[in-house]
């Protein structure tokens, strides 16, 4: 099995492919989507929406993990990650791939063992359990590989 993991974000979109053989996880690729902050929004959307669908066209994924939406600093923050994710969710059914959604603290304790871990704990962990060389340089392609892992050890009870 296949997975893609997205981070969805306004200004960087981290993506990560890990597959799962008979239980055993390996890299595939991961990566950002990176908009700039002199691009207006719907043009960020448009990035999204063309890397996402070149990741899912190049790597084919058989599933697509996704980070659920949660309320962060500030509601219009919330809502514009939420317009980005509506972008991931569009490429996923455009491709006729299954998604599933995740709450960051399950990915959190599927990948550390703690919901409540931070960041560079689970660049970590998703370093050692993918035998990377080294972690992810961006957050975002951590927290995407992570989002796949989650999918790889939970998801099998909802496919």
């Amino acid at each position: 099995m296949r997975v893609l993991g997205i981070d969805p974000g306004t200004m960087i979109t981290g993506y990560g492919v890990v597959d799962d053989i008979n239980g055993k996880l390996s890299h595939v690729t991961h990566g950002t989507i990176e908009g700039k902050r002199k691009d207006s929004f719907p043009d960020r959307l448009k990035l999204i929406f063309e890397g996402l669908n070149k990741v899912i066209e190049e790597y084919k994924p058989d599933y697509i993990a996704l980070e659920e939406v949660f309320y962060g600093k500030s509601v219009k923050s919330a809502i514009k990650i939420g317009e980005a994710r509506g972008i991931a969710i569009l490429c996923a059914a455009s491709a006729d791939v299954p998604m599933a959604e995740y709450a960051p603290t399950v990915v959190k304790r599927a990948v550390v063992g703690v919901g409540s871990a931070q960041k560079g704990q689970v660049s970590e962990m998703v370093k050692v359990i993918l035998a990377l060389s080294e972690v992810p340089k961006k957050y975002d392609a951590s927290d995407a590989l992570a989002m796949a892992i989650c999918h790889c050890h939970r998801g099998k009870s909802m496919i």
